[in-house]
């Protein structure tokens, strides 16, 4: 996956800005329900945000963006306090609900 352009990061955190965080990620971190939660949530919307409620570290937070990041190959567009928005673009172009704008050169 390309990495995303921050024209394009604004752009979905501006679409983000209405959605309600669909996963919570609790003491426990990134277990395997979580993730195949996190990755089935990313090929329904595209665009999801996820909330850290345990998590109050920062270092700890970051530890879990890569994490999840690695496991559900998708980009973090923003972490704002303990909610986080993240972004994976459909495989099937017929099922794709966000168009980005095109990267600047």
């Amino acid at each position: 996956m390309d990495e995303l352009t921050s024209r394009q990061k604004k752009y979905l955190r501006g679409l983000a800005h209405e959605l309600k965080p669909v996963v919570l990620i609790g003491r426990h971190g990134i277990t395997p329900s979580v993730a195949n939660a996190v990755k089935q949530a990313l090929a329904d919307h595209e665009l999801i945000k996820i909330k850290f409620n345990e998590c109050k570290e920062r270092e700890l937070k970051k530890n879990l963006v890569a994490g999840l990041q690695a496991r559900c190959d998708c980009h973090m567009v923003g972490l704002i306090g303990h909610v986080g928005i993240f972004y994976r673009q459909h495989s099937d172009p017929d099922k794709q609900r966000i168009a980005l704008p095109p990267a600047l050169r």
